[in-house]
């Protein structure tokens, strides 16, 4: 089991607010925040639910190659509303909306955007459509 995650950006107040309203409808908030003296090299944000930072952005050289995350929500309507806040934000669509049948599980309903550093940032539902 995956506890936490964390990925480099390069211009952190800029990931903060795109993670910010791009994970909003899943819940996600930002939680906790470290500068340097904290964290002994570099600045970090967390991100998650219910007080847990599961998901954690770091002011960095950007991974290279850029990073697949990929988020689980219980409904279509919030994988369809963080496609509309990221790709509102300017994100890059990565793959908008839908039923994708050549995956992991036939109900599986996933979108996809590039976050501003070109990292692949998913969010998928197990559930059927209208739910």
């Amino acid at each position: 089991m995956i506890d936490h995650i964390g990925i480099n950006v390069s211009n952190l107040e800029k990931s903060k607010n795109f993670y910010t309203i791009a994970l909003a409808p899943l819940g996600y908030k930002l939680l906790i925040e470290y500068d340097a003296t904290e964290t002994g090299s570099k600045y970090a944000a967390g991100f998650g639910t219910n007080g847990k930072a599961d998901f954690w952005i770091v002011d960095g050289q950007v991974n290279t190659p850029r990073i697949h995350v990929a988020f689980t929500t219980e409904s279509c309507q919030k994988v369809n509303a963080f496609y509309e806040a990221a790709v509102k934000l300017g994100s890059t669509d990565n793959g908008a909306p839908s039923l994708r049948l050549h995956y992991y599980h036939h109900n599986y309903y996933g979108a996809f955007v590039l976050d501003p550093d070109g990292h692949n940032i998913e969010v998928v539902c197990y559930a059927f459509l209208g739910k």
